[in-house]
């Protein structure tokens, strides 16, 4: 379980969901994009909740470790998604020609 404080407001949620919203954190500060994510989380007085985090390169977050014992809020999904974004920032898909693509292509070379 780990502590993450964003702006003002603190929760606890798992260990691989806050490190890989972390590690998501410096991926976006890094091709000064913007990006939402939501996960579940333990807010302060003990409620499970929703929490959405807007991520760009102005974004203050810290993760600290807990010695908290209490079962984490299921983060798979959400963690995986993050997991596809980051693989997706760091590796593009390649460009690739598609059938409508190679029509125009030949309509405008034959109108030439």
């Amino acid at each position: 379980m780990k502590h993450v404080t964003f702006g003002e407001k603190a929760h606890f949620m798992g260990d691989d969901a806050a490190d890989t919203l972390l590690e998501y954190a410096r991926v976006i500060s890094a091709t000064a994009e913007a990006d939402t994510v939501t996960l579940r989380a333990i807010s302060p007085d003990g409620n499970t909740v929703d929490a959405s985090y807007l991520l760009n390169a102005h974004s203050v977050l810290l993760v600290e470790s807990t010695n908290s014992h209490v079962n984490p809020p299921d983060n798979d999904e959400a963690v995986q998604e993050m997991r596809d974004r980051i693989s997706a920032i760091r590796r593009p898909a390649s460009a690739t020609a598609s059938d409508q693509w190679d029509r125009a292509e030949q309509e405008i070379a034959e109108s030439l």
